[in-house]
């Protein structure tokens, strides 16, 4: 065993040498001196959040950035994302870095100068809005490493695309958006991106760190509604009708067994949850329908395939075996976030260069999923998640995402800029046209 890790050990240190880019030391000087503005722009998105499809105000905040810079401006891709092209001064590969910049519906509760008072409906309902899930902070770092490269524009090896993407969260009903439509309006052509690099802050990881996984990392996402129709009657009677909430009952026992009897869990992990059910309005009426939704999540396609087929058979085959129907409808939201294997073994000793081996930590696959995965199914790219959790934290302790206690340590947001900047120009150096050596005078 020791001998492999060292193999391997050894094998990083070597890939890393052929790839360090001599800008390096000079990005990370940067990262560093632009700390306060960091911290500045993330307070300010923070504050001031907007739901996805209505970021506005960050947009015109990003837009007006980069054009500072001297980069070109793209605005009002999918709605309101923005795009920033920067060419250097050298030939070479292009290459996307990923920010989402939208909000959640989530009342803040942190005791923070910078705390979010905006409210709004959602759904019906009046709500808060808040950064509650830190697409604030990656903001924040883009607009960092977008200064960082702007400055060393003639000797950059290629070009970098910047996306600023609305809607991660999901778009409103009715409407478009996010990482799919963002790609179906060319974002990743014209130019053609050959990679793709994001980040996501992790709250309940210690600042410093960065974690990662090759191949599968998060997971696809599909919703499902099954709708169980009997035959409506008495409550003190149901021998007289057919009763939809037993028949329910019995779909929501069956589903459960799709995972723990059909799906080889050594291969990835899966999970099919029942969310929510409605049907019934009095105790002594049996209803004619009863409706359930839910979520599915899968690591492996082919998993995907089969659960979908099994949901299909376990629901209707019960309901006509107690005399009901079944109608199964699923929505295929985003699929696998899938870090590419050859990209992920090239970069991953980039990181290691930045943040030091003991704090570049290979993780389990999460059930939890991003839309980063729409880039990722028409370019290679990496994913990796960027420690914003305090240091001596017990992780146990900090709240996770999508809370109303949510909280980030901005002393990781260097790294984020130096690790967003550095496999930038690492990959430039190792994809670029070689440069020809210089031919001797003669004498």
């Amino acid at each position: 065993m020791k001998k492999t890790l060292l193999t391997i050990s050894l094998a990083s240190i070597s890939l890393l040498m052929n790839a360090q880019s001599a800008l390096k030391p000079k990005i990370a000087t940067m990262a560093d001196a632009i700390q306060p503005k960091l911290v500045e722009w993330r307070r300010d998105f923070h504050q001031n959040p907007e739901l996805g499809n209505r970021e506005f105000r960050t947009a015109k905040i990003v837009a007006d950035h980069l054009r500072s810079l001297g980069i070109e401006v793209q605005e009002k891709v999918a709605f309101t994302g923005v795009v920033g092209i920067l060419k250097g001064g050298k030939p070479g590969p292009c290459v996307a870095l990923r920010a989402d910049m939208d909000g959640l519906p989530v009342t803040e509760r942190v005791d923070v100068p910078f705390k979010s008072t905006v409210t709004t409906e959602f759904n019906g309902q009046k709500t808060g809005v808040m950064h509650a899930c830190g697409h604030d902070t990656h903001v924040s770092i883009l607009m960092g490493v977008a200064e960082v490269l702007a400055s060393m524009k003639s000797e950059l090896k290629g070009t970098v695309k910047f996306v600023f993407q609305p809607a991660e969260e999901g778009a409103p009903a009715g409407e478009k958006g996010g990482a799919a439509f963002m790609v179906e309006q060319g974002v990743l052509e014209n130019p053609k991106v050959d990679a793709i690099f994001g980040l996501h802050i992790n709250s309940q990881t210690e600042v410093g760190q960065i974690t990662f996984k090759p191949g599968s990392t998060m997971a696809a996402v599909d919703w499902f509604s099954i709708k169980v129709k009997g035959k409506q009657t008495h409550g003190a009677a149901p021998w007289s009708g057919v009763d939809p909430i037993v028949t329910a009952a019995q779909i929501v026992t069956g589903l459960q067994t799709i995972v723990s009897r059909n799906v080889s869990l050594t291969d990835g992990a899966a999970v099919v949850t029942v969310g929510a059910i409605h049907g019934g309005i009095r105790q002594n009426i049996i209803p004619e329908e009863v409706n359930m939704i839910g979520t599915i999540r899968t690591l492996d396609e082919k998993h995907h395939e089969l659960i979908h087929k099994r949901i299909n058979e376990v629901a209707t085959n019960i309901a006509e075996s107690a005399g009901a129907t079944a109608e199964v409808k699923i929505d295929v939201l985003y699929p696998i976030t899938f870090n590419d294997l050859e990209l992920t073994k090239k970069m991953v000793p980039t990181l290691q260069g930045i943040a030091g081996v003991e704090n570049v930590i290979q993780i389990p696959a999460q059930t939890g999923a991003e839309d980063f995965s729409f880039f990722q199914k028409k370019v290679p790219g990496l994913f990796i998640f960027l420690g914003g959790m305090p240091k001596g934290k017990n992780r146990a302790d900090a709240a996770p995402h999508h809370t109303p206690d949510f909280y980030i340590d901005e002393s990781g947001f260097p790294l984020g800029v130096k690790s967003l900047a550095g496999l930038t120009v690492d990959y430039m150096e190792m994809n670029a046209p070689k440069e020809a050596a210089p031919t001797k005078k003669s004498k």
